[in-house]
């Protein structure tokens, strides 16, 4: 069972190295983001944002605004310290708990899902913080047998093994539509969207 409060313990101890440990795929970056139709003026939701790996992406698509969110506190403190556009907030909490009071066009999960601790109550609260017609995406930029392969000697108080993609699709449709599926060999990717009936 993961815990949150070691989750963020163990990412503040990485947060000083992470940019310089990070390495980023700008094609699979991109056709995830893609996929999760992130574009101009959208509002954006970055949970476990990290230390802002994708907030350039972002800006470079043109977004109106950008919510970061992180259990890890010196994370959010080496992103601040990174981007201080106006259009670029952050906040230290639970996402699985956390009352987000704005409506998001896109909601993006990026190389960070096995470290919540239920995946059912992050999604259900993410997905009621979208607007009609507005996008959830849970992704990494590596397969799921590499994502748990990576993970293997880690405290199991820190992840959870990386479902298969059609597990995640049918958890999304209890809330979303699922719209994207991808489990290969260079990535793993589900969106969901809010189509309110």
């Amino acid at each position: 069972m993961v815990d949150k409060q070691r989750v963020a313990v163990f990412f503040d101890e990485l947060a000083d190295k992470w940019d310089s440990n990070e390495t980023k795929k700008d094609d699979i970056i991109n056709k995830i983001l893609d996929n999760a139709e992130v574009s101009c003026k959208n509002r954006i939701l970055d949970v476990a944002c990290g230390t802002g790996i994708l907030i350039p992406y972002y800006i470079n698509r043109d977004v109106s605004l950008i919510t970061a969110i992180d259990i890890s506190s010196k994370m959010i403190s080496i992103a601040k310290s990174k981007f201080k556009d106006n259009n670029v907030e952050f906040i230290c909490a639970d996402a699985e708990e956390y009352a987000f009071g704005g409506k998001y066009n896109n909601i993006v999960i990026y190389n960070a899902f096995p470290h919540f601790s239920s995946p059912e109550k992050l999604i259900a609260n993410l997905s009621s913080c979208l607007i009609e017609g507005g996008t959830l995406t849970i992704a990494h930029s590596a397969s799921r047998e590499k994502i748990n392969h990576h993970h293997d000697g880690l405290d199991e108080t820190l992840f959870s093994e990386l479902m298969p993609a059609e597990e995640l699709a049918d958890l999304f449709s209890k809330y979303l539509q699922p719209v994207v599926s991808i489990s290969d060999e260079s990535m793993y990717q589900v969106v969901g969207k809010r189509n309110n009936i």
